[in-house]
């Protein structure tokens, strides 16, 4: 079969769903070959939130047996992988999960008493993280404290497992718990520490070549798929960034989803000194992604639309200009990454009227999302010496013309659409196969208006920004640990 007619099998481990979808071999979505599993965390009141490993992972075959019932499961050359960064299963002696899968929303924790000596600036240079809940260094010690485990996973290891009958991880995977030397793609020996653990309890770690296969179960499930190579898996923000179009340190990409992020790629090697305020992981073997991450952005539109009853045209703020709105929206509901520590429950509407409408309250919400990206984005300009070209993509992005016109003219500069939406299972193609997909949308100038109504608006919700992150500091009902 020639190689422009091989296919590409995705599977991408999301937070909300699971999917299985067929690619070109350029890492374009085949029309119709794409199957989905709706995912349902559990929360609890203590900061608790689960996902059922059994169920996810069944949920997932399904999707492959879905796409093989509709003809889908031919001609396929490659299998990979992108999966949520920083997920965490406590496993017995025999392999077996201890635990659900506890994914990244999850709150819970426990101090750690760590020496004098300890340097957390030079760890997050080393690693690329803060010691924070996020990260396995503080997830294992709090682990620990509930079940006996014998050694520990993320659910794409575990979901590898399965299809392959290996546990292993790949470097982007590891890079998310937080106990990788960017630098030598090794475990940090001094983050194992703080954890408590050694690399035996870890999963070895696979360098991006490294190929599996499915095992004798499931190629007798799936005859398509004997012998396919089955690559590592690239974490989501990595795999997103490199779908979007953005893959070197000439772009940034802007991705908005439940959550949002903005990421820049470059090599590891000579990489600028990571600046405090911002993360670092890997995407293969040779590049590293710096960016950061924000909790409150789809997420954000779909409850307040929800709040607010707002229905068809009306999901969009009609009649307000970018930038217009008296009212200033800070948006830490889900309360913000680290380095700060801004708990959730912490968002705040200031200037509200009675003549304030669910247009006013919705654009400022947009809004102040938009300014939270901008932070991250005048970091990385600084960082890398240049201001960045901006490619935009998730669905927060296609759902929304007004949030893209707002988000142009909040970074003031062009900004070109990502046209491909399944930008994680392209990205996750591109790293594994060394593809270099283009944005293939539209590019769009700011607005000289809306330029100006920002750049006034901009003082004022830094100054109130600030205000919201000490409130959330002194009100009793926010004391939690970082």
């Amino acid at each position: 079969m020639p190689k422009t007619d091989q296919r590409i099998l995705a599977l991408d481990l999301g937070t909300s769903s699971a999917r299985a979808l067929v690619l070109t071999a350029d890492a374009s979505p085949v029309p119709g070959a794409l199957a989905r599993h709706k995912i349902s965390p559990a929360y609890g009141a203590a900061g608790e939130a689960t996902l059922d490993l059994h169920g996810y992972v069944e949920g997932l075959l399904g999707c492959l047996d879905e796409l093989q019932q509709n003809g889908h499961l031919t001609g396929i050359s490659d299998i990979v992988l992108s999966s949520q960064w920083h997920s965490i299963v406590a496993l017995d002696g025999s392999g077996e999960p201890l635990t659900p899968v506890i994914p990244w929303v999850d709150t819970q924790t426990v101090p750690l008493s760590l020496d004098s000596s300890f340097d957390e600036h030079a760890f997050h240079a080393r690693t690329g993280a803060w010691l924070h809940r996020l990260y396995w260094t503080r997830r294992i010690p709090w682990l620990a404290s509930i079940v006996p485990a014998a050694s520990y996973a993320g659910l794409p290891d575990l979901v590898l497992e399965r299809l392959t009958g290996e546990r292993v991880t790949s470097v982007s995977i590891a890079s998310g718990t937080g106990t990788l030397d960017l630098a030598s793609g090794r475990y940090d020996e001094e983050a194992l520490a703080v954890a408590g653990v050694t690399e035996k309890h870890l999963p070895p770690i696979v360098p991006t070549g490294w190929t599996s296969s499915l095992s004798p179960e499931y190629a007798r499930r799936w005859p398509g798929l004997v012998g396919v190579p089955v690559h590592p898996p690239t974490g989501d923000g990595a795999a997103s960034n490199v779908g979007t179009g953005a893959h070197d340190e000439s772009t940034a990409a802007v991705t908005v989803g439940t959550s949002a992020a903005v990421r820049v790629v470059h090599p590891i090697e000579g990489a600028p000194e990571l600046p405090w305020e911002l993360w670092r992981y890997r995407v293969d073997d040779k590049r590293a992604v710096t960016g950061m991450a924000f909790s409150a952005a789809g997420n954000l539109h779909a409850w307040l639309t929800d709040v607010l009853r707002l229905e068809g045209e009306h999901r969009e703020p009609v009649g307000v200009e970018v930038g217009s709105t008296r009212v200033i929206a800070i948006p830490f509901q889900a309360g913000t990454r680290p380095p700060e520590t801004v708990p959730s429950a912490s968002g705040v509407y200031f200037g509200l009227s009675f003549d304030d409408t669910g247009a006013d309250l919705l654009a400022a919400s947009l809004q102040g999302a938009s300014l939270e990206i901008d932070r991250g984005l005048r970091m990385l300009d600084s960082l890398f010496g240049h201001q960045l070209e901006v490619v935009l993509g998730g669905g927060g992005i296609d759902a929304s013309a007004w949030w893209r016109r707002c988000l142009t003219a909040t970074f003031a500069r062009s900004t070109t659409a990502c046209s491909e939406p399944e930008v994680g299972a392209r990205g996750a193609a591109a790293v594994a196969l060394g593809l270099f997909p283009t944005p293939g949308g539209e590019t769009s100038a700011p607005h000289k208006d809306d330029l100006d109504r920002v750049a006034e608006l901009r003082p004022r919700y830094q100054t109130l920004r600030a205000l919201a992150v000490q409130a959330s500091h002194e009100l009793p009902h926010n004391a939690e640990l970082p």
